[in-house]
């Protein structure tokens, strides 16, 4: 399902029940139910989570929630890298600036630019190298934020709904892939389900049901155990359309996710489902629905082979703390203060973001030796 379609819908294996939803979300409620009753009263978990997040006014990237932010009394539910520190922008601008220069290009295109905090690193760090910078955001409540936050550089941002039928320039995302609606996979008692969401009778909440489904894992699940897991197909056709458009630039994404023998190694039986909420994780999807962010890891190995089939090239895919390091994070300030080395440190700490997060870089046009992965490249796990 495209950005279009998601806007025109205005625990472990045993299905469980997600509580009712609150006062808030009552309108978002009826209208997931007549999306349900529409479905047949079957409801696949990708059209949900769409729903969910992008219901227009509704939804929880719709709607007027805080959202990003470092502290929960600031009302928000989660952190990014750039609303960390600037030092993630700074860094990254390294890497923008030498795919502008190797592309012939003078435009950087971001895809759910959140608070604006990057998209003013990158501005700010970029100068006359970026001509133009275009920000594609489904969220109304979100553009006015970055529209604030913008405001100096407001002769060359402009915000589009969509994307356009061509596209030239550098392309940047940061946790943006892991927000696309995902399809859950069961396997129970041998057999392989597709686990989707069903009203509760008298209208209190929803619950899972399965469904025997012919889809599967890209890669054998190897034991006979249980196991819940997802597949990518809107991220991997957001790829796919994205290089169908780039004439010529690149593309760098930075997210949360494994290769696919990571992804769906035997013992990862949970799948990756996720949901924040005022700093606060949790796993049930069905509760609270349009007041918290629900997420899922990213299949990097099935964003790879998207891109290649049509036709980019993989520039390098490494952990953030090395392509942050390649990228010189540690020489952009000659003295940090107690503060910017804590930051630094979570950028590239292992047991922060700096191993679960990786960056992957895509080429329209010929590929060069891309600086962000010029040490420690992991595309051979791919």
């Amino acid at each position: 399902m495209d950005q279009k379609s998601w806007e025109k819908d205005a625990k472990k294996h045993a299905p469980g029940q997600g509580e009712g939803p609150g006062p808030r979300a009552a309108p978002l409620a009826r209208i997931i139910d007549a999306a349900l009753m529409r479905a047949g009263g079957w409801l696949p978990f990708d059209r949900f989570m769409a729903l969910a997040l992008y219901a227009p006014g509704l939804g929880y990237y719709a709607g007027g929630r805080r959202k990003f932010g470092a502290m929960p009394a600031s009302g928000s539910d989660f952190v990014t890298a750039p609303e960390l520190t600037p030092l993630f922008g700074r860094t990254l601008a390294v890497q923008v600036v030498e795919a502008l220069d190797k592309t012939g290009t003078d435009e950087v295109w971001e895809f759910g630019a959140g608070s604006g905090a990057l998209a003013l690193q990158l501005l700010d760090a970029l100068g006359e190298k970026v001509a133009r910078y275009r920000i594609v955001d489904l969220s109304g409540s979100l553009r006015a934020r970055q529209r604030e936050a913008l405001a100096r550089h407001g002769a060359k941002v402009e915000w589009l709904d969509a994307l356009p039928e061509t596209m030239r320039g550098v392309v940047v995302g940061n946790e943006v892939l892991d927000a696309m609606p995902v399809r859950l996979l069961a396997r129970v008692g041998g057999h392989w389900f597709e686990r989707g969401v069903v009203a509760v009778s008298g209208g209190d909440g929803w619950a899972w049901a399965d469904r025997p489904t012919e889809c599967r894992p890209p890669v054998e699940i190897e034991g006979g155990h249980d196991y819940l897991t997802e597949i990518h197909p809107q991220a991997e056709a957001f790829v796919a359309t994205l290089a169908s458009r780039l004439e010529r630039g690149a593309a760098f994404f930075i997210d949360y996710g494994f290769p696919e023998a990571e992804y769906y190694h035997p013992q990862r039986h949970m799948g990756t489902v996720m949901c924040h909420r005022a700093h606060q994780a949790d796993g049930d999807p069905l509760a609270d629905v349009g007041e918290k962010d629900i997420t899922a890891h990213v299949n990097f190995t099935g964003i790879a082979l998207a891109a290649q089939e049509a036709g980019l090239s993989v520039l390098g895919y490494c952990t953030q703390a090395r392509f942050l390091l390649n990228c010189g994070l540690l020489s952009k300030e000659e003295h940090p203060s107690p503060a910017q080395r804590a930051h630094m440190g979570f950028l590239i700490h292992e047991h922060e973001m700096g191993e679960l997060f990786k960056v992957i870089g895509l080429a329209a046009g010929e590929p060069w030796e891309a600086v962000g992965f010029g040490e420690g490249d992991r595309t051979h796990t791919l």
